[in-house]
């Protein structure tokens, strides 16, 4: 009969190699793109076998969504921890979209999120994903923002993913070497818009 000693070690084991998996997939899917990036590749980085990676992930598709996955909620993180103790909403607007704009611009970030991911993974899974992560906060904050009456009542959803596409664009156009000060300057206004400035 198995102890909580072994069970705790196989588990650790277990979440060891898939979080070598998913870091090394991460370097090489950054590095040389998804279609560029092969299983052999990414278990050799890892460390491990084929096998291992089988055993965590159905394909290497799986394993893209894992990394997605991973970025997307480091992003939705991030954005939550600058917004964490801010009372007015449109301060958490302004810190959220400046939170997000750092987050984007760890490297390779850009190219799973807003490239790569939406390529192999679809854009409804991209939006499940963003759905689970940071999508939900800003909606939320959205409608917070709408129903203590100092943002202008709009459809919520909508407005969200206006403002999401907005960012992400910002987030590219600054990864290809945009001025940052001016992006955030329009996307600046765009908030004050909404609160009536």
């Amino acid at each position: 009969m198995p102890t909580d000693t072994a069970r705790r070690s196989n588990r650790e084991r277990t979440e060891a190699t898939r979080a070598a998996l998913i870091k090394a997939a991460r370097e090489l899917f950054v590095a040389k793109g998804y279609a560029d990036t092969g299983t052999p590749d990414i278990v050799a980085a890892a460390g491990v076998t084929r096998g291992a990676l089988y055993h965590h992930f159905d394909d290497k598709q799986a394993l893209f969504r894992a990394v997605v996955e991973q970025e997307s909620a480091a992003v939705a993180s991030e954005i939550e921890q600058a917004t964490a103790e801010l009372s007015s909403p449109r301060q958490a607007l302004l810190e959220g979209g400046e939170a997000f704009l750092r987050a984007m611009s760890h490297a390779g970030r850009t190219r799973l999120l807003l490239l790569d991911g939406p390529a192999v993974l679809g854009r409804a899974e991209m939006n499940a994903i963003d759905d689970a992560h940071g999508a939900r906060t800003l909606r939320e904050g959205l409608a917070e923002a709408m129903q203590r009456g100092g943002m202008r009542a709009l459809p919520v959803a909508a407005l969200a993913a206006i403002l999401s596409a907005a960012f992400d664009r910002a987030a590219l156009e600054i990864e290809s070497g945009g001025r940052k000060k001016d992006y955030r300057q329009v996307l600046e206004g765009v908030i004050g818009g909404l609160f009536g400035e």
